[in-house]
């Protein structure tokens, strides 16, 4: 059997595995214990759907339309149909990275041998992964249950020949595509069409690919919290780890251990051991509280989606020779996660605008430059980037307001509550991105800050940091910030700040 870099079982598919398939490109295929289990459960449907008692899906409509009995002769045509049907998604396109993460996860919950398919259809998804067939899948029109219908059935269309892929570069018919990629289309049999389309991975692939991208802005934003704390000569004395004992959170211990590496022999700080000062701003003293609790927020979900990558999420379900119809399609654990996500990093957001605030503004700073020009008056300094900072602070607002209590009842009633994780997944990919622009902000400010201080040097784990940014930040005269701020935000996102 074929060995490949990532290997479907069901079980063991790890968040590390989205990325590198999604991103990476790295190939896929089923293990030989899946494929025995889709076997077993696929037969049990075979002789499921040649019997007479009503099975969901299977051998009657689907949704309010579950009472209506199908001709045996139309139980192929069923699936096509509801494939068909399903196709009403709209809005631009979803990433590349985002469907290829969507086919893995799909793929792999059929490894898992409850779904009572053949698998041929999670090998063709790992095929199309293989050799680069992308479906185009538009980004609105889930509700979160019966799972992501409309996005998962836009892939399914590309599965059978039809709907539309990316293929090298171009868009192209699904059949077209699948034919230059010799990946043959599948004919669908019973229960097949409704099981491509039940499940949660929309939402769980972009929580997996955000969840990764927010984490590198965890460490970004400790980073960044040392420069404003050395710069602005605040104490270091709120990280002692007395403190964090006595209120061991995991994400504040770990948060305040960074802070006191990164401003571990700073000469700055060094310069002003004896001033009166006796506490700093909430924005530096509660760093570790903040940013803790955002880590915090990472680490459950992560735990949240790890469980999900490797559920059964589709309806009804196979056991043993028993077919279960429930409901492990419905995305509400997801959701809760998404929105708690965005409800995070717009704090982390939040406190890093202002302590740029504090780096920038005369009114609370008088140790720096007026918005840290060099001739201020004549020249604005760094003014514009606070001022962007809290354009961004006011659209997370907006974006982190939860839309998991949103429910609206679709289907004839008969789905009358609904998750809108798709909807929580979707915003959550603006506020991570505002996010790490906004810290991008105060990085090239404390970065500037520091500059401004020189001789004195910062601490010797924030020096390589300061190096990197200087050219950036650094330098007489106004100039457009714009392109700087792009910049460190990719670094962000490269993990240039990542800490150990």
């Amino acid at each position: 059997m074929t060995e490949y870099m990532v290997t479907l079982d069901g079980e063991t598919l790890g968040i590390h595995h989205v990325l590198s398939v999604a991103r990476e490109g790295e190939e896929v295929g089923l293990s030989a214990a899946a494929v025995d289990r889709m076997r077993q459960s696929a037969s049990v449907v075979a002789r499921l759907a040649e019997g007479d008692a009503p099975v969901y899906a299977l051998n009657t409509g689907v949704g309010v339309l579950s009472d209506r009995r199908i001709d045996p002769a139309q139980l192929l045509q069923l699936q096509t149909n509801i494939v068909r049907s399903h196709c009403g998604g709209v809005g631009p396109p979803l990433s590349r990275e985002v469907v290829r993460a969507m086919m893995l996860i799909r793929a792999n919950t059929f490894a898992k041998g409850n779904s009572g398919i053949r698998p041929l259809v999670s090998q063709t998804l790992c095929d199309m992964l293989n050799r680069g067939i992308t479906p185009i899948v538009p980004s609105r029109g889930s509700v979160g249950a019966s799972g992501d219908l409309a996005p998962l059935a836009h892939i399914a269309a590309v599965l059978i020949g039809e709907g539309e892929a990316e293929y090298r570069g171009r868009r192209l018919p699904g059949g077209e595509a699948m034919r230059e990629a010799q990946v043959p289309p599948i004919q669908l049999r019973p229960k097949e069409g409704v099981a491509l389309l039940n499940g949660t991975q929309l939402m769980l692939a972009i929580g997996c690919l955000e969840l990764d991208s927010a984490e590198t802005l965890a460490d970004a934003a400790d980073v960044a919290c040392a420069m404003t704390v050395d710069a602005l000569r605040g104490t270091p004395r709120a990280f002692d780890p007395r403190l964090q004992e006595v209120r061991p959170h995991p994400g504040q211990v770990r948060t305040a251990d960074n802070l006191r590496r990164l401003l571990a022999g700073s000469e700055i700080r060094s310069s002003h051991l004896e001033c009166r000062r006796v506490q700093d701003a909430y924005s530096l003293r509660c760093a570790p509280q903040v940013h803790g609790a955002v880590r915090d927020a990472l680490s459950t979900a992560r735990k949240v989606f790890e469980i999900e990558l490797n559920s059964a999420t589709d309806n009804p379900l196979v056991f043993g020779d028993e077919i279960i119809s429930g409901g492990n399609f419905h995305g509400e654990p997801l959701a809760f996660q998404l929105d708690f996500l965005a409800i995070a990093l717009s704090a982390l957001a939040g406190i890093s605008e202002r302590r740029l605030d504090r780096l920038v503004n005369p009114l609370l700073n008088e140790d720096l430059p007026d918005f840290l020009a060099d001739e201020p008056g004549l020249e604005s300094g760094m003014m514009m980037l606070q001022i962007s900072a809290a354009s961004l602070i006011a659209e997370n607002r907006v974006l982190a307001t939860p839309a998991s209590p949103g429910s609206l009842p679709t289907d004839g009633n008969k789905e009358d509550f609904v998750s809108m994780g798709a909807t929580s997944a979707l915003k959550l990919s603006d506020v991570v991105r505002n996010t790490r622009d906004v810290i991008a902000m105060e990085l090239l400010a404390g970065a500037r800050a520091i500059e401004c201080l020189k001789p004195l040097r910062t601490g010797t784990l924030l020096q390589p940091y300061q190096e990197r940014l200087r050219p950036l930040a650094g330098g007489r005269g106004d100039r457009p910030w714009s392109g700087a701020i792009g910049q460190v935000s990719d670094w962000i996102r490269q993990g240039v700040f990542r800490l150990s």
